[in-house]
């Protein structure tokens, strides 16, 4: 079973939780936070993705540390289980799986767009509202540049690629006119 598939099975039972409790917004930030302090200790993050340690010890110094960070009890709970169930090194993923599930709980929908050069606040906001029209959701954008694509951008939301790229262009002009 692949990683990403095992948590999301965890991120799904968090997020129940969360709505029965309703917490989901305190516990996505925990989460964030725990995986930033994963990431900026090296020794914390070798507990977590180091298999041989067993998972028992795993999950009692897990918990050492959560607790010394402040962590809440449900929270704390859960990467136990997560820890004793030697799922401990899906640290990142769960909060990738849980972040996501969050946002579709919320009704908002991830997309990635590449532009050739930084876009105004009136670009992204336009940009936003177009496609929150379209698709009928909250938008959150993640960007990045790419100068090799000339001018305009790209965007992927889920599967499908939006390609307003001058390279696009030309490329598909290209096509055409070897085609006829």
């Amino acid at each position: 079973m692949s990683r990403l598939l095992v948590a999301q099975r965890y991120a799904k039972a968090l997020l129940q939780i969360g709505e029965k409790h309703d917490s989901v917004t305190g516990l996505a930030q925990e989460l964030d936070a725990i995986v930033a302090l994963v990431k900026s200790n090296p020794d914390l993050e070798r507990l977590c993705l180091y298999p041989l340690i067993a998972p028992s010890r795993k999950a009692a110094a897990f918990d050492e540390v959560l607790r010394l960070a402040g962590a809440g009890e449900t929270i704390r709970r859960f990467f136990t289980v997560v820890a004793k169930a030697a799922r401990l090194n899906l640290v990142y993923e769960l909060a990738i799986a849980f972040n996501d599930l969050v946002d579709k709980h919320r009704g908002i929908l991830s997309a990635e767009v590449t532009s050739a050069h930084q876009l105004t606040e009136a670009q992204l906001n336009n940009l936003k509202e177009s496609f929150s029209r379209r698709t009928g959701k909250q938008m959150r954008f993640a960007l990045s540049q790419d100068p090799g694509l000339l001018g305009g951008l790209k965007i992927q939301v889920g599967s499908t690629i939006y390609d307003a790229s001058l390279k696009g262009r030309l490329r598909m002009l290209r096509a055409r006119l070897l085609s006829a």
